[in-house]
């Protein structure tokens, strides 16, 4: 059993620390845990004795992973990009043909409420099965305002209506939507759309707990980044970053800066960011998914990051252009052999790290008593079997407070 107990998050060498314990077992009452430990320790308790047990057959028990990085609600794949990515256009090179963030705009726009609802539903049961139980979901593939309002209260919806939790937030700075380009001042004329008019509907509506920019090269400079979310933390949106993916933009010390939930991506980022970082209490995502599903040959540096005492996450960053995969166990196997982390380093990075980046660290992310009962089982011997067996689902069962989600029968 993988506790990860003993607080969070985990920085430098406690990174690796991940409460390892034999023969272990957890108590659970009304969704959360009683007790968590050796298994002699929590049978003697006087609930245990009245308990339904479940053997899990000597598996090997974590927390359920906290995919703390998802573009969950789209309307369709990008295949298409995909073929010519492989043929040698970059990711640039096709978004400024209209494609990329824009072709998914084009399609959400044109797509139903009930065909978005059930594709993300699907991509729900999928996250489950891989042994995810807190999902953070992003819009910004509306880029107008009912297009925006859409996909959040689809995140609502969702939240109340499956058993994965989901955290939203508004990610109307994407980038700059099709309509304003050909006019003058067209980004700032946008920008002034969602801090005028779409920030304070998101707050009203109770919508979004975070507000997130995309902060680099083709989308949003780091003055207009500042702007917007200084206005969100006026809203009480705390923000986030998409930062340092494709240049290095400078948006990992703004985010820094305004005490940023996360910058996520990292790939571009320099000595004086991760030191700042490091310095932080602001957590950096790392989306191997994404550099994997691209062919890039530049990921994170981790290493330095941890070396640096950042707070590290990993993530999937599921979307259907850049990272369209819900595995968190696949990005662990790209975590160890790509970013060179340990199977425990990457573990803890993917759970309790990743709680942190949510704020809710103190509920989820860990096995200990008082917090959710989030559990994920995996058919394997040895914790280090997660990432080893890459691309392969080894996940036997996932248990969202207290209640069975998903099961191999």
């Amino acid at each position: 059993m993988v506790t990860l107990r003993g607080g969070g998050p985990r920085r430098g060498n406690s990174l690796s620390k991940i409460g390892l314990i034999k023969n272990g077992a957890v108590l659970v009452r009304d969704g959360r845990i009683v007790s968590a430990g050796a298994r002699a320790d929590v049978e003697r308790r006087a609930a245990a004795k009245a308990a339904e047990k479940l053997d899990v057959g000597g598996r090997v028990v974590l927390p359920g992973f906290v995919d703390s990085h998802t573009h969950l609600i789209h309307a369709a794949s990008r295949t298409e990009e995909y073929e010519l990515k492989i043929q040698g256009a970059s990711y640039e090179e096709i978004a400024r043909k209209g494609g990329g963030i824009l072709n998914s705009v084009k399609k959400l726009r044109a797509a139903t409420h009930d065909a978005l609802k059930s594709r993300a539903i699907a991509a729900l049961r999928e996250f489950a099965e891989y042994g995810t139980t807190t999902v953070e979901a992003k819009s910004g593939y509306g880029l107008d305002a009912a297009s925006e309002l859409k996909i959040l209260r689809l995140h609502r919806e969702l939240n109340q209506e499956q058993p994965l939790e989901i955290v939203s937030t508004f990610l109307g700075a994407h980038v700059v939507p099709l309509e304003f380009r050909a006019k003058k001042d067209g980004a700032e004329q946008y920008l002034a759309l969602l801090m005028e008019k779409l920030l304070p509907e998101v707050v009203v509506g109770d919508l979004a707990e975070y507000c997130d920019v995309f902060c680099d090269r083709g989308a949003f400079t780091v003055g207009q980044s500042k702007r917007l979310l200084r206005k969100a933390k006026e809203h009480g949106l705390r923000p986030r970053l998409h930062a340092e993916q494709l240049s290095r933009s400078g948006a990992t010390q703004l985010g820094v800066e305004l005490g940023a939930a996360s910058c996520d991506h990292l790939e571009q980022v320099n000595d004086a960011d991760i030191r700042a970082l490091g310095k932080s209490e602001t957590v950096g995502t790392l989306l191997p998914g994404c550099d994997f599903h691209l062919g890039l040959k530049q990921y994170a540096p981790a290493r330095k990051l941890i070396e640096a005492g950042a707070i590290v996450g990993l993530a999937t960053d599921y979307n259907p252009g850049t990272s369209p995969t819900v595995s968190m166990p696949m990005i662990l196997s790209l975590a160890c052999s790509q970013l060179r982390m340990t199977p425990a380093e990457a573990i803890a990075a993917a759970t309790i790290n990743g709680a942190y980046a949510l704020g809710r660290e103190k509920t989820i992310g860990s096995l200990e008593a008082g917090k959710q009962a989030d559990l994920a089982v995996y058919e394997v011997e040895d914790y280090r079997e997660i990432p080893y067996y890459f691309g392969m689902n080894t996940c036997w069962m996932t248990m969202k407070s207290g209640e069975i989600v998903w099961m191999n029968d």
